[in-house]
């Protein structure tokens, strides 16, 4: 007890000395604790003398000397100076996020029917049936999406364009990839028709990189670029909406006119993804395109919405609501004379997508109310009648596709629809893979394998449509290289020429 409580009057005395603090009054009420404790030890338990007095002649300078009589307060300065408290912070945040990384690492939720067919076609799956690595610091979606929106690095993509009429005197644009020399296709070689998010359009990074990474897997990429979108102007009073699959399907008339050989893909995100998959599930067992790939897809739309107005939310809300706003001012001169039918005040002032859908795109489309809208439209009633292969892939935290809607049990029940839930990924984020984390997302790769795959298992089974179109009339459907197009001199859209009715123009863009 003796030694203890001499230790702990050395121990104190010394903090006391080291940090700065040498008043008398101090070290006296110190000395004062210790007798008291030391009167204490001695009445409970007799000790020798010589022990006493060891005790009590420890002189004031060896406690001191125990750490250094000027170390202490130099290291307790080094240690709260602004830069070891910046890197004391910043480490200790570098390692929550990397353990709260390393905590999202695993496999991604895969929904679909064990067929021979859907079996074949994951097992050529890698990047989709490994487990997602979250990457440090963007495990949350909101700053998934954010970084992903603002840092990601757009790779050199060029497009040759082509616009043609709409019979309501709209006009779409269509911006083909315009191949490097270093690739060269066959005529025959799949096509990719792509379709980007709300007021998104060819020149997305996320659309770039799935242009890039089909080409190199032996694919042709064409972009539709909705009504007003990626700088093309709107010639009608009528933008795109949700539920709108006519422009969908003058597209694909289109793309099948100029590769009348070609197997026809598609793959669309957000907004987009919700046009394909009605698309898809309207045309049946008549579609043209082979298989499809949704990526964020709102899928129901009533449920989305809400989600839009709750907490951070807003902001996307806000931020899209914008984009609509501004498409609309510019050509706000169609709409004059169409008082009655639009509410033009609120769409030039609208602060959400729901003002805006309130006041242009059910009007447009005859919905009698945003809500009658917003179910009629949303995707997840399709899934029971698609009848091609479908990719589903949706984000667990997606802030704008949010996982409680997708249909679950309605994809289970097709035997065409694979369903893959990522445990991070946020909205269009998907920061992960090989281009992590200012490259290509992790869908990229996750989307051309599933394309290539499916691609293989189809002429494995049967069910390949340009194997059944060449066997009928590849004799009679021949086409040129572009290459040869352009010697021709041409000047039509098409490697072979052909261009739908009400073509308007084409020019090249980056």
């Amino acid at each position: 007890m003796r030694i203890a409580v001499r230790a702990g009057c050395c121990v104190t005395k010394s903090l006391v000395k080291q940090l700065g603090h040498h008043s008398k009054s101090v070290l006296q009420e110190q000395n004062t604790l210790c007798a008291k404790r030391f009167s204490c030890a001695k009445h409970s338990r007799p000790r020798a003398d010589t022990h006493r007095r060891s005790f009590r002649t420890v002189p004031q300078a060896s406690a001191a000397s125990f750490f250094g009589a000027t170390q202490l307060p130099s290291m307790l300065q080094a240690f709260l100076s602004p830069a070891a408290l910046a890197f004391t912070i910043l480490s200790t945040v570098a390692i929550s996020a990397w353990t709260s990384a390393r905590r999202k690492i695993r496999l991604s939720e895969i929904t679909t029917q064990p067929n021979d067919f859907n079996k074949g076609v994951l097992s050529r799956c890698p990047t989709i049936k490994a487990p997602y690595q979250a990457w440090p610091f963007l495990t949350n979606g909101h700053v998934e999406t954010i970084f992903a929106s603002k840092t990601r690095r757009s790779p050199p993509v060029e497009y040759d364009r082509y616009s043609f009429e709409c019979p309501d005197g709209g006009t779409v644009h269509l911006d083909y990839h315009r191949l490097p020399s270093s690739i060269d296709l066959p005529a025959d070689a799949p096509v990719l028709i792509l379709l980007p998010g709300l007021t998104g359009g060819s020149h997305d990074s996320y659309v770039r990189h799935m242009v890039g990474a089909a080409s190199m897997n032996g694919m042709r990429s064409v972009v539709f670029n909705s009504r007003g979108t990626s700088d093309g102007p709107v010639t009608s009073p009528q933008f795109y909406s949700a539920s709108y699959t006519g422009d969908m399907r003058r597209v694909v008339k289109m793309v099948q006119e100029r590769y009348p050989s070609s197997e026809l893909l598609a793959a669309g995100w957000s907004l987009g993804g919700n046009i394909l998959v009605r698309y898809v599930g309207e045309e049946g067992d008549q579609c043209p395109i082979s298989a499809a790939a949704s990526l964020c897809n709102p899928l129901d739309l009533a449920i989305s919405d809400d989600n839009f107005h709750v907490g951070f939310n807003n902001i996307y809300d806000k931020n899209l609501a914008r984009s609509l706003r501004n498409i609309f001012k510019k050509h706000a001169h169609l709409f004059k004379g169409l008082e009655d039918k639009y509410d033009l005040d609120l769409a030039a002032n609208c602060t959400t997508i729901r003002g805006f859908d309130d006041a242009i795109t059910r009007r447009t489309f005859d919905w009698p109310s945003v809500d009658a809208y917003y179910y009629g439209s949303s995707s997840s009633h399709s899934i029971p009648n698609v009848k091609i292969p479908l990719l589903c892939i949706q984000a667990a935290n997606d802030p704008i596709a949010p996982a409680k809607a997708i249909p679950r049990q309605a994809m289970q029940d097709n035997p065409d629809c694979i369903l893959v839930v990522t445990p991070c990924g946020g909205h269009l984020g998907w920061v992960s893979g090989p281009g992590a984390p200012l490259g290509a997302p992790w869908s990229t790769q996750a989307v051309v394998e599933w394309m290539t795959s499916v691609q293989l298992e189809l002429l494995r089974s049967g069910r390949s449509k340009r194997m059944t179109q060449q066997l009928s009339d590849r004799a009679i459907n021949k086409v040129s290289s572009p290459d040869d197009a352009q010697q021709n001199g041409s000047g039509q859209a098409g490697d072979n020429g052909q261009m739908s009715e009400g073509f308007i123009s084409q020019q090249r863009t980056r």
